[in-house]
């Protein structure tokens, strides 16, 4: 027998008959959906179909975070960021997540651990991103993507809380891995 919570679920529950590809590239799809409501209308709905998400830091003995200062062009913002790519078909997310920090950062994972995946947009992307992290990492030479950020830098995980709520960590799922590692390693 289904509860009350089981029974409102199921009467809000947004039911998509068909969609089609309306603009694709290597990276994404843009689709746009048939999609009947509770009430049994009807609603075009747009979302972007994306390629999973792969992104990985390292914490170091000193409890530093290793992050990316960078500039994103869409929102006009600088903001603190981990390393983070697209998997590529067939990869596995966690080598992608090892391969995006070391091109991004110059310095190669030790053993990676899944700290958490997130959903960052879902209403209207299905884009998952999976964070990974590592306690030690290589030093390997100078960054390949090194035009992906203005800098690298190793920055104390006590600090986390403030950048975040300064708004010097504005992507979501950024922040989430952040505030969970500070949580993990300080308590």
């Amino acid at each position: 027998m289904a509860s009350r919570f089981d029974e409102r679920w199921l009467t809000v529950r947004w039911k998509n008959l068909r969609e089609r590809t309306v603009y694709e590239n290597r990276w994404f799809r843009v689709n746009l959906a048939d999609v009947r409501l509770p009430d049994g209308r009807h609603l075009d709905h747009y979302l972007i179909r994306l390629r999973p998400v792969a992104v990985a830091t390292v914490v170091n003995a000193a409890n530093e975070v290793l992050l990316l200062w960078r500039h994103r062009f869409i929102t006009d913002a600088w903001g603190w960021e981990l390393a983070a790519g697209v998997v590529e078909d067939g990869e596995d997310i966690a080598d992608a997540a090892a391969r995006e920090m070391e091109e991004e950062t110059g310095w190669r994972p030790g053993p990676l651990r899944h700290l958490l995946s997130v959903e960052p947009s879902n209403g209207l992307t299905d884009a998952r991103h999976h964070i990974y992290w590592a306690e030690e990492a290589s030093y390997v030479g100078h960054p390949e993507d090194d035009f992906e950020s203005d800098r690298r830098e190793w920055v104390p995980l006590k600090m986390v809380p403030d950048l975040v709520a300064r708004g010097e960590v504005p992507a979501a799922n950024m922040a989430a891995a952040l505030l969970l590692l500070h949580h993990i390693r300080l308590g």
